[in-house]
């Protein structure tokens, strides 16, 4: 058979980044005569994603030499002036390489033309944010997919913002038109409450991204989605059927896990050791682990509620908190001086009962037998992370669109507890008898929300085996591929 070659580009974030990296490690040992080539975005403002893509290029990453990285010039940040939010900053960044990915394309295209054992360029994989080179692939007359890292809830979101932006006039702002919209994807009325972040101020630059880039998705080939056929049945039967959008082929081909975590993960700098001892210490499903991602930070009256509902719900936890960035551009980090921002007492009161630490790999806590239930921030990786290793989720979503994932988990799946579906972050507190009821009710429950996620954890492993439903669609995508040589 004939060999071929794809080509892959994400947005710099460890969101994006990582779920498509092992989504190319599948795709290459699914079909040893496809190699992969991944284009890198540096982001030297974001150190721990820096650190990342900086290790891709440095360590092994397969076994058969069928990965490529390729790290393109580094481009001048836009001026904070020209942005009000995060995804204004980011989107404007990878505009700002379109012509580097150009280049990089016709040499990829130059090398299959005078070597044919390389293999002929067969597709170009893009991720949410990166629509901007869907241009580039019609100008070289290659096939352009979508990667979507995202649940088939929030593309389908996606796909009906143009309409949504349409029936509700540009000078009224959404909450002030609905309490709720009916979704494309969704069987109930969605909150205008569980809204994504973007979409509570249309006037700034966040909401027209999002609007441009949602425009674009159906000029895609195709587009894969970091999800399965068995989780999210009613949205991708409704995708497939709709008659009022233009969808384009979607592959759900999920769940897509790191399981092992970044690189820089393997060394002692987040307490490795201290950690990792102490849950070895602790009885199995019995410890509460609190984490809001590598973007998320609390405002310090938040923090010291959730430290007062640890305390009352009476659990052995282990709880990562970060302090909120400086500059937008920027992630948060860890607190240098914990006693500062708990409340008075807290650590000696909770000494050997909980930990709190910084951030953590949190693949590796969910897989440890002591974890028993999971506070989570909500976004997709992370719940695709706890679904299989089967920990219940409690829904504490603060950004992006962790407030529709929240909303599909309790209202659409039935499958968390719903500590806050509609936190933000600044405009609302969450009261500590809020935290403590959401706690006893993760870890105190009935079993049955722990039998869901035990079955659903089950289902993880079953879609990628021989025929199982992730398996097929990948082998069909390939097959498409394939068949443009």
């Amino acid at each position: 058979m004939k060999r071929a070659k794809v080509v892959f580009i994400s947005t710099p974030a460890l969101g994006n980044i990582v779920p498509i990296i092992e989504f190319v490690k599948l795709f290459t040992q699914k079909n040893k005569n496809l190699s992969a080539t991944i284009l890198l975005i540096s982001i030297p403002q974001r150190p721990l994603v820096q650190s990342y893509i900086d290790s891709l290029t440095t360590t092994t990453t397969n076994a058969t030499g069928n990965i490529h990285f390729l790290s393109l010039p580094v481009e001048d940040p836009p001026s904070l002036d020209q942005f009000e939010a995060t995804i204004g900053f980011l989107s404007l960044l990878i505009q700002n390489h379109t012509l580097q990915v150009k280049n990089a394309l016709i040499d990829l295209i130059s090398d299959s033309d005078s070597d044919s054992d390389s293999g002929q360029v067969v597709g170009f994989f893009i991720d949410m944010f990166c629509t901007s080179f869907i241009d580039v692939a019609k100008e070289l007359n290659i096939p352009c997919y979508l990667y979507f890292a995202s649940p088939a809830t929030f593309l389908s979101f996606m796909l009906h913002l143009p309409i949504l932006d349409a029936q509700v006039s540009t000078d009224i702002e959404y909450k002030d038109s609905a309490n709720d919209f009916n979704i494309l994807g969704f069987s109930n009325p969605v909150p205008i409450k569980c809204f994504p972040s973007f979409m509570l101020k249309r006037h700034i630059d966040g909401y027209s991204w999002f609007l441009h880039h949602a425009k674009r998705y159906k000029e895609t080939k195709g587009i894969i989605v970091n999800t399965f056929q068995e989780l999210e049945p009613y949205c991708l039967n409704s995708l497939v059927h709709t008659t009022s959008h233009v969808v384009p082929q979607v592959y759900p081909i999920g769940p897509v896990v790191d399981h092992n975590g970044p690189a820089q993960w393997h060394q002692d700098s987040w307490g490795h050791e201290n950690v990792m001892k102490w849950l070895d210490n602790q009885e199995p499903s019995s410890v509460i682990f609190l984490s809001f991602g590598s973007m998320g930070s609390l405002k310090d009256s938040q923090v010291k509620e959730i430290a007062k509902g640890l305390e009352k719900a009476g659990h052995p936890f282990l709880w990562a908190i970060r302090e909120a960035p400086k500059d937008k551009r920027e992630l948060p980090n860890d607190y240098t001086n914990l006693e500062e921002i708990l409340p008075n007492g807290f650590l000696e009161s909770t000494k050997g009962k909980g930990l709190v630490c910084g951030l953590v790999p949190q693949v590796t806590i969910l897989a440890h037998k002591a974890i028993g239930g999971f506070v989570s921030h909500c976004g997709w990786n992370s719940i695709l992370e706890s679904l299989y290793y089967g920990v219940p989720i409690g829904t504490w979503p603060i950004y992006a669109e962790q407030h529709l994932n929240a909303f599909e988990l309790v209202k659409e799946l039935d499958l968390a507890v719903e500590i806050t579906m509609d936190y933000r972050d600044g405009t609302t507190l969450v009261s500590s008898e809020e935290v403590a009821k959401g706690v006893k009710k993760i870890m105190d429950g009935d079993g049955e929300l722990r039998q869901k996620f035990k079955k659903m954890s089950e289902k993880c492993k079953d879609v990628w085996k021989e025929n199982g439903s992730s398996s097929n669609f990948l082998g069909h995508l390939i097959d498409e591929l394939m068949a443009v040589i």
